[in-house]
């Protein structure tokens, strides 16, 4: 999982896909303009001081597979994207210029953060993404498995393309379906790891290279937790699901090159030791706790060196917690990688004018980057605890297939809610000053316009409208109608937010669908106190646009 703020909102049925991109018949230059505006240019540096000879070149080759990634993910967002690009490659004149400047941003013709609404051509985004046929439905894909049960688990698959052969529907394999490129990509991970003086990371690029041609990536997930005493922390490979809106079944290639930072490190270290604790904490009766999904939990603070695919794919992303794959959880628990330079970026140019703008003054004084980054680790956290595997009816399954197209969602709302209850949590057990009570509380509610501005149809934007909607309708926060800005109250939201993580751990812990889309239904929407509040917000950046310094020395 990923701490983003993007995706769309999941719907039932794929748009059926009509090509018209000569017509072009996209937004207008100004708008064109405008769009990009909405992410401010940031320099992502590193410390250069951190790599010897031997890491520099781990790292120039795990820079050529990362845009090997780019190029995959590319083609996993749309059928045309391919062709859309070249199309604007032998365009000339400003409107062209603009328009390729922001499908690299989006990824493809649709803008992620006005509901997908295409920018190039009149087409709209289908659901799957590329990972289905076009013209194929919902009712198709559940027909097909209901009428050739043998076929579900390749279906399911995270790592399988959906295809029609003859007029059947068909799972090829990753492997199969992108040999060529993850054939190069393998080779440049072996190339690196002849580079890797740590063993342990020499196993993960080794066993990660073999994953890309077996489509099998449990061996290298399970490398990739035992990594230890190593500088680089790198991830790549098929990871989120967020992109597949039909079913959330398919995984997005993605990439994240990052240089360990020792003495953040070291700081954070202390939080993973309390992953039990935070367990049995939780506002849910005993039967629903996971207290065997893997005790082990590194935390890293790190800089973001370079990344690819889709992490990078309009909003940028602040942490990560994987594997995803739970049966790595369940043995070993999951990795957190707090990326800090990136985090800093967006509190100074996104957060810090936000709650100038939308807060009570009073409250101002609580907005602090401390409270951002510690919740920022503290969702991340709160990913590894509550409900993995469940049992339904009888049925031993997992939280994520019983809530299908609604998982990401409630999951992102959950890993909020329990980032600011595990914070209190930390303060209660002396880890914390009694000052991070109010500065996290207030600092969320910041934070939920920069991510509201993403647009509620992410997974992460419907999460934080589910919270801000649920303690605005339990007098947890107050809007003050005349001034047009939002208060905590403090009285009321340690209550409010103990009620809510019940009922988002319950619907996962019954595997509850109808349930998480009610929730979704009631308080996932875009109220008119947000809307009015996130209209005050014009002029200040959405994002931020990664210049990543390592790509510009690779190109020099």
């Amino acid at each position: 999982m990923r701490l983003t703020n993007r995706i769309s909102l999941i719907v039932c049925l794929i748009c059926l896909p009509i090509t018209i991109h000569s017509q072009n018949t996209g937004a207008d230059t100004e708008m064109l303009r405008e769009r990009i505006n909405r992410f401010a240019k940031t320099q992502i540096t590193y410390d250069h001081s951190l790599m010897d000879t031997n890491q520099r070149k781990v790292v120039e080759n795990l820079y050529h597979a990362a845009v090997i990634m780019d190029s995959l993910f590319l083609d996993q967002v749309y059928e045309e994207n391919p062709e859309i690009k070249r199309e604007l490659q032998t365009q000339t004149g400003e409107k062209a210029n603009l328009q390729m400047e922001l499908f690299n941003i989006m990824f493809g013709p649709f803008d992620r953060l006005d509901g997908n609404k295409p920018f190039y051509g009149n087409n709209q985004k289908p659901a799957g993404a590329n990972y289905y046929p076009g013209d194929m439905t919902r009712e198709e894909f559940n027909r097909w498995i209901e009428e050739h049960p043998e076929d579900e688990e390749a279906f399911e698959s995270e790592y399988t393309m959906i295809r029609r052969r003859n007029g059947d529907l068909v799972a090829i394999p990753y492997s199969e379906y992108y040999n060529e490129r993850l054939t190069e990509a393998a080779n440049y991970l072996r190339e690196a790891a002849k580079f890797a003086e740590n063993p342990t990371v020499k196993r993960y690029l080794n066993t990660r290279a073999d994953a890309f041609l077996s489509n099998d990536y449990y061996e290298s997930d399970m490398a990739w937790m035992d990594m230890e005493d190593h500088l680089i922390e790198v991830v790549i490979g098929p990871y989120e699901v967020y992109e597949d809106a039909l079913f959330n079944y398919k995984a997005a290639f993605e990439c994240f090159i990052t240089l360990r930072d020792p003495e953040e490190s070291a700081k954070v270290a202390k939080f993973a030791e309390y992953l039990t604790e935070m367990e049995q904490h939780l506002p849910i009766p005993e039967e629903y706790k996971n207290p065997d999904r893997g005790s082990e939990s590194p935390i890293v603070v790190a800089q973001e060196v370079f990344s690819a695919g889709d992490t990078k794919a309009g909003v940028q992303t602040l942490a990560f917690n994987l594997p995803n794959d739970e049966r790595v959880r369940k043995a070993k628990g999951s990795k957190k990688v707090l990326l800090k330079n990136v985090n800093e970026a967006k509190f100074d140019k996104l957060l810090r004018p936000i709650a100038g703008k939308i807060l009570e003054s009073q409250q101002l004084e609580y907005v602090t980057f401390n409270a951002f980054f510690d919740h920022v680790l503290m969702h991340e956290m709160s990913h590894g605890i509550g409900p993995g595997y469940i049992t339904v009816d009888g049925r031993e399954t997992e939280v994520r297939d019983e809530l299908k197209e609604t998982y990401s969602t409630i999951e992102e709302c959950k890993a909020d809610i329990l980032g600011m209850y595990n914070n209190i949590f930390m303060v209660e057990k002396g880890e914390y000053p009694e000052s991070m009570v109010q500065e996290t509380w207030v600092t969320y509610l910041a934070g939920i316009f920069r991510s509201a501005r993403f647009g509620i149809g992410s997974a992460h934007g419907a999460g934080n409208a589910i919270i801000f909607n649920y303690f605005l309708d339990k007098g947890a926060y107050e809007y003050d109608e005349s001034a047009r800005t939002v208060r905590v109250n403090f009285d009321k939201v340690y209550e409010v937010t103990e009620s809510l993580a019940t009922t988002l751990l319950t619907i996962q812990a019954t595997g509850d669908y109808l349930g998480a889309k009610e929730l979704i239904g009631t308080y996932g929407v875009l109220s008119p106190e947000m809307e009015t509040v996130i209209a005050e917000l014009s002029g200040v950046p959405v994002d931020i646009r990664p210049v990543y310094e390592y790509q510009q020395e690779m190109m020099e």
